[in-house]
């Protein structure tokens, strides 16, 4: 009996070396404008691109969202990406290009990332493409120059986890608050060593936007990555995309796909039991994805733990500005932003503008959508206007807010409210105060100006 990760990594493997490692075959590499220092070493060494056909490349960590770049160092990030893939002959969404976006929107959204491959990419939230059944991780640059050289990864396999998640989330309750869920309740090394494989109804019920955003947020719990196995609704999502298997091979690639979930009688080397009923909209409150309670608690008080932990909080509370013992709910924020690889796709969207709608900010913001695809369809939805008579600023794709390194940045001191997925000092900008959360709860945060329980601005709208 074999797991979903069994199979993939069966699958994969070339051979394996006398310590464990196995040299993987990748099916699909995404690079981006951070990826110039692994161009650079295959440069040094005079090695081409050994499978130009099965490298993508992206402009997103330093898209500008509003007009060409103006700082000349980002310009010349994004020339040198498209310079590099020109040279090698690798198809590249540039700022020019339609299809441009985040690389963890536009792969699966073009259907590149199917299930039953082995992804990587120079970003460690490739794990969001885990959401297809497919093996994917992300890569440091050396690891980079060797799939471009030789379209091989060396990797050890990792332990087996499974998250079950039982019953039906409920209403304003979205997956970024399952996947805060579980990170708070194990830690953000509760899964380390480990490949987490999503199960149990409330999975099933996500939709591939939803199981997305969970994948993604799986490394912040210290797992190697994420998988959830394909079912109908994966392969509903995928048919028809540009690059999905055309014709009589889809039936083919669906029959294959449908082998890969893991066996009944499998066992997993760790299991965990959550219940989706328990989970409420969260927030984080300190500088660790895994400092989240649900927005109707208070900040903790670190007079009431001990040892490393106390200070570890303490710590958190002091940079965050917070008082322990405060209701979350009284903590006002001065901006907002909804964007990044974990909450930029149209569903993420459609549920901030439903917050969002015939209402203003009191706080200003940034909604930036994952590509440029889904800004041309939230502007055919009239999303867009929602935003902008919100109050909020709509900008194109990329980014943006979640790494700081386009120009959009969270001023030092600043507390923002945002759909991202790291809250670490410095991650929206130097001396910036980040609190995660989902789409909805942060347009709640918007028309509220502080941290705010979604639910109750949901009511009577039909959600």
């Amino acid at each position: 009996m074999k797991t979903l990760l069994d199979k993939l990594w069966a699958t994969h493997e070339i051979l394996r070396r006398e310590d464990g490692s196995s040299l993987l075959w990748v099916d699909r590499h995404f690079v981006h404008e951070g990826s110039h220092h692994a161009f650079a070493k295959i440069a040094e060494r005079n090695l081409p691109v050994a499978e130009p056909a099965l490298t993508t490349g992206v402009v997103d960590h330093y898209a500008p969202t509003r007009g060409p770049a103006q700082d000349p160092g980002i310009a010349n990030m994004i020339a040198q990406l498209e310079r590099n893939t020109a040279m090698h002959g690798i198809a590249c969404y540039g700022l020019g290009d339609p299809r441009q976006g985040i690389v963890h929107v536009v792969g699966p959204e073009q259907g590149l990332t199917l299930p039953g491959l082995l992804v990587n990419c120079g970003d460690s939230h490739t794990s969001t493409h885990g959401a297809f059944g497919a093996l994917a991780f992300g890569i440091g640059a050396t690891e980079v120059a060797h799939v471009l050289a030789t379209q091989t990864i060396w990797q050890k396999k990792p332990k087996s986890m499974r998250i079950t998640v039982s019953g039906a989330l409920g209403p304003g309750v979205a997956a970024k608050d399952l996947a805060l869920a579980w990170i708070a309740k194990l830690g953000a090394d509760g899964a380390h060593g480990h490949a987490i494989e999503y199960a149990g109804t409330a999975v099933s019920a996500l939709s591939m936007e939803g199981r997305m955003t969970l994948c993604n947020l799986s490394i912040e719990g210290g797992a190697r990555f994420g998988m959830i196995a394909p079912d109908e609704t994966t392969f509903a999502y995928i048919k028809g995309r540009p690059c999905a298997p055309p014709g009589p091979t889809w039936e083919q690639a669906v029959g294959a796909w449908s082998a890969l979930p893991t066996d009944e009688d499998a066992a997993f080397d760790r299991e965990v039991a959550i219940e989706a009923a328990e989970i409420a909209p969260i927030v984080t409150w300190g500088i660790s994805p895994e400092d989240a309670l649900p927005v109707t608690a208070a900040v903790p008080d670190p007079s009431k733990l001990e040892g490393a932990k106390a200070d570890r909080v303490r710590a958190a509370i002091d940079y965050m500005n917070l008082t322990p013992g405060r209701a979350l709910s009284e903590v006002a924020v001065d901006q907002v932003f909804i964007g990044s690889c974990t909450n930029a796709r149209i569903e993420d969207l459609r549920a901030a503008a439903a917050v969002l709608s015939g209402r203003r900010s009191k706080v200003p913001g940034l909604v930036s959508p994952g590509s440029q695809i889904i800004k041309a369809q939230a502007e055919a939805e009239g999303l867009d206007r929602i935003f902008i008579e919100a109050g909020l600023e709509w900008v194109g794709a990329g980014c943006s807010l979640c790494v700081a390194m386009n120009g959009d940045v969270v001023a030092p001191g600043k507390r923002c409210a945002s759909s991202t997925n790291r809250n670490f000092p410095g991650r929206q900008g130097r001396g910036a105060r980040t609190h995660l959360m989902s789409p909805a709860m942060v347009a709640a945060a918007a028309v509220t100006g502080h941290l705010t329980d979604v639910r109750p601005l949901l009511e009577g709208r039909g959600l």
